[in-house]
């Protein structure tokens, strides 16, 4: 070796950008290999090169020790004093063992592993610098494609646009120079790996950085995007400074800065809104240009619903529904959006369903109270049976005459006309008020009874007089 190969190597760090220490290093290990291979050495070599003159010296170890056992690995403590009077047990001491000629076959194995760690540390110095630009913009030249992917040159490397990642109505060709955003950057067994992409929504947010300094210092801020790539897309932004405008800022002075980016874009449609901490108003601007009446969150599920003028429904919806679904993604809500004339029949509907289920709540009171009502008419059949001492299915009739005027007469009257308590006993004359009935009053009776309970059927009561007349002697006598 000779200062050439220093020269070289110092060429070699000028073009390629691969330090000198990285070449010496793999040729140091490259030397260690060819030595290994030709002379049967597996252990203990190493290599030293003089990055000066260009030197290369390889060197055995051994290991003092006061028993060889391995006389390629170990050297005895006495020929080692005999060298050098400090050594001791446990140091390691390099003999130069290099060869005046390692062969054709040994510069071949150098030669290879040499070219093994250049193109190694080529991939790594490539690597690094790409992955610098992960997230951010970058300009290339088409080169060439096929089925798969898009070859881009972005200098050092060759970057792939896949079919994902291209813009549906895009046509690239050979030579023309697009602006890219660098996705993803892999460190393959290939090499680095650099992925583009056209429809990533930071891309835009690249695209206004470039074209709006206000952005690119920190003044205004962009909050969310929400983008179809190729047809339209939505920016929500927010100013720091109070005096700034934010959408106005990016839109520029008769829209120059936003139309840099639509032209950028092939003529994609851009949406600039406000974003606001209140979500009802971001949600507003969001659903630009249609004009919000009513926004009702559903916290939950984090959902609302909007309310837009009838005129203004196909507007908020948009062109199979791009407006709201855009509006959606941007602001994080689900939205379903109602007309005003669909919404005011909705709370008619609801209206309709309250009422219902009070009426049916009211039937089934009303239910009730006619199987008290009925149960007080028609008391336990035995108890006419014991007071009595009739059958009151055979009853038709019932006549009531002047002459009676009794308990059992009181009690007959209960019985006509339905009254709402409790059935009294007839031998209790404690339960009975004693008073005068006449057949006209007994009539009345049994005719507001049966409009009470609406009733169709007429009911004519007669009693009786003898009958009337047992029950009330009956009575006299238990009671006496």
């Amino acid at each position: 070796m000779s200062k050439e190969l220093v020269a070289a190597l110092e060429t070699l760090e000028k073009e390629k950008g691969i330090s000198k220490e990285v070449v010496i290093e793999a040729l140091e290990a490259a030397l260690v290999s060819a030595y290994k291979r030709n002379y049967g050495t597996a252990q203990n070599v190493e290599v030293e090169f003089d990055d000066d003159n260009g030197e290369i010296k390889v060197y055995q170890v051994r290991e003092v020790s006061e028993e060889v056992y391995d006389s390629q690995l170990e050297i005895s403590l006495t020929d080692a004093l005999e060298i050098n009077k400090a050594y001791e047990v446990g140091d390691k001491i390099r003999f130069e063992v290099t060869p005046k000629n390692f062969g054709r076959i040994a510069a071949q194995t150098a030669k290879q592993v040499i070219m093994q760690r250049m193109r190694e540390a080529e991939r790594s110095i490539v690597y690094n610098e790409y992955i610098e630009y992960a997230d951010d913009l970058m300009t290339g030249t088409v080169e060439r494609q096929d089925n798969r992917f898009i070859y881009i040159n972005l200098g050092k490397v060759e970057a792939v646009l896949s079919k994902r990642d291209q813009i549906e109505n895009e046509r690239y060709h050979t030579h023309d120079r697009i602006k890219v955003y660098v996705s993803n950057v892999e460190n393959s067994t290939k090499g680095p790996q650099v992925f583009v992409s056209r429809t990533h929504p930071n891309l835009i947010k690249r695209l206004f950085e470039q074209e709006v300094p206000e952005i690119f210092d920190g003044t205004v801020e962009v909050v969310s995007i929400a983008r179809e790539a190729g047809d339209r897309s939505k920016i929500a932004v927010m100013s720091r400074d109070e005096n700034v405008d934010p959408v106005g800022t990016c839109v520029g002075p008769k829209g120059t800065r936003v139309q840099a980016i639509v032209n950028e874009l092939n003529g994609e449609n851009m949406d600039i809104v406000e974003w606001d901490e209140d979500p009802a108003i971001f949600i507003k601007n969001a659903l630009n240009p249609a004009q919000v009446l009513e926004v009702m969150f559903d916290k939950e599920n984090k959902s609302c619903v909007i309310v837009v003028p009838d005129y203004q429904l196909s507007l908020a919806i948009g062109k199979r529904g791009q407006n709201v679904r855009l509006a959606a993604k941007l602001t994080g809500f689900k939205i379903d959006i109602k007309s005003e004339s669909d919404m005011s029949n909705l709370e008619e509907e609801a209206e309709d369903l309250t009422n219902d289920s009070f009426f049916e709540a009211l039937n089934d009171g009303e239910e009730v109270a006619e199987q008290e009502v009925d149960s007080l008419e028609n008391p336990d059949q035995s108890f006419f049976d014991a007071a009595a001492g009739v059958d009151v299915e055979d009853i038709d009739e019932i006549q009531v005459s002047d002459a009676a005027n009794n308990n059992s007469d009181i009690y007959a009257e209960e019985v006509a006309t339905g009254m709402d308590q409790q059935p009294l006993d007839p031998l209790n004359d404690g339960d009975f008020e004693k008073g005068e009935l006449n057949p006209e009053d007994m009539e009345d009776m049994i005719q507001s009874a049966e409009k009470r309970d609406g009733m169709d059927e007429e009911i004519d009561a007669e009693i009786d007089i003898d009958e009337i007349e047992e029950i009330s002697e009956e009575t006299d006598e238990e009671n006496s």
